[in-house]
């Protein structure tokens, strides 16, 4: 069922449309003119707005682009009596879900209405997850060390600079490269991580530049890389302190050509790629070890930001451990758990090797574990258990 506003200037036609909609189990209510139907619009949660545009007072074209700009989410069908192809385009790049001429065909108008009700809840649930996803992704804390983290990524965001994201196992590297990535011009584009640890040198190259039929025995199929992937979008290269360096060379052209070409092939292809590389290694050692290319590490270093350990911003603790504490507890479907002040202070004695990642697990690991209230004792008991 919908939740309906009719706006129309003949009382006949929106009598007619609330009795057919009503019998449909729409809910519906009605507006006699443009002004009166705009109030309702702000005052109400509607699903679907129905409007016609030959109206006294405010026609429905000028309706439809003030709830644009009040309500844009909100789906409007415009109606007419005098329709021709003209209103109907004009109607739609204003921003109409769809246009419908009088006389008024009851399936169209309910296809219709049933059509503009699903985008909606698209929008609706899609915004959602976009909560919960920049929720999962924020980066928590008030300290000096992390306040200089993210004065750095409001100030290098919006450019497309290259950028070398350095620090510990654990620490966010990755939190950094997204909102980097969250902040420019190009969110709406694909964001394309490539973990370089974790892919054996042999297949490197096919990951991030793609690969032809028959290039290699595997190669059943044609397969684009995360170049071609991450057009016009962000790649991030975790750990590129890991990256072969034959894989290097080809990843030093296409940052100097932004081009590339596939295993097997000759043909070049134009890419538009943001590049954010992220490493836990000592790439000048690394360099004078000839394990990695010293003009790779000039390109990428445009901008370098050093994400601090755990260690080096203890005080950002309490914040850290009531923002898992809430995220975990949603995530298992059960009320926030309080946390003591001296559960708060034995975890800042503790010292995190693992940084973030490993007091993210020990919190998930105190929820499971403790009652309705996190203590000191449990801390103790439970944070960092000994191996045997």
């Amino acid at each position: 069922m919908s939740k309906i506003l009719v706006i129309d200037d003949e009382r006949a036609i929106r009598n007619s449309l609330k009795e057919i909609l009503e019998y449909e189990k729409h809910e519906v209510e009605l507006a006699e003119d443009g002004p009166t139907g705009i109030e309702m619009a702000s005052k109400n949660s509607f699903d679907v707005v129905l409007c016609d545009i030959k109206m006294p007072r405010m026609d429905g074209l000028e309706v439809l682009e003030n709830l644009q700009d009040k309500i844009p989410e909100l789906p409007v069908i415009m109606i007419s009596g005098h329709g021709n192809i003209d209103t109907a385009v004009e109607a739609i790049k204003k921003g109409a879900f769809d246009f419908i001429e009088k006389p008024l065909d009851l399936n169209r108008i309910l296809i219709t209405i049933r059509n503009a009700t699903d985008k909606n809840t698209l929008i609706k649930e899609t915004k959602i997850l976009k909560k919960k996803v920049s929720k999962t992704y924020d980066i928590i804390g008030e300290s000096q060390a992390i306040v200089k983290v993210k004065e750095m990524i409001d100030r290098v965001a919006p450019t497309d600079a290259r950028v070398l994201v350095t620090g510990s196992n654990g620490t966010g590297k990755e939190l950094v490269a997204r909102w980097l990535h969250e902040k420019s011009s190009r969110a709406a584009m694909p964001f394309v991580e490539v973990n370089c640890a974790a892919i054996p040198s042999e297949l490197i190259e096919s990951e991030l530049f793609g690969h032809e039929k028959g290039a290699f025995t595997s190669a059943i199929k044609q397969r684009k890389g995360k170049f071609e992937q991450a057009h016009e979008g962000t790649l991030f290269l975790d750990e590129i302190g890991d990256m072969s360096l034959s894989a290097q060379s080809k990843v030093l052209r296409a940052l100097q050509e932004n081009k590339i070409s596939r295993v097997g092939s000759d043909k070049d292809i134009n890419v538009n790629v943001r590049i954010v590389a992220a490493t836990n290694k000592n790439l000048q050692k690394e360099i004078d070890a000839g394990n990695f290319r010293e003009d790779l590490f000039h390109r990428l270093s445009v901008i370098l930001i050093h994400v601090p350990s755990l260690s080096e911003r203890v005080e950002d603790i309490p914040l850290l451990a009531n923002h898992f504490i809430e995220l975990i507890c949603e995530e298992y479907g059960m009320p926030p758990k309080r946390i003591t002040d001296k559960a708060i202070n034995a975890l800042m004695d503790f010292n995190w090797t693992g940084n973030i990642r490993e007091f993210r697990n020990v919190i998930e690991r105190l929820i499971i574990l403790c009652d309705k209230e996190i203590t000191e004792d449990d801390v103790k008991a439970f944070a960092q258990p000994i191996i045997k």
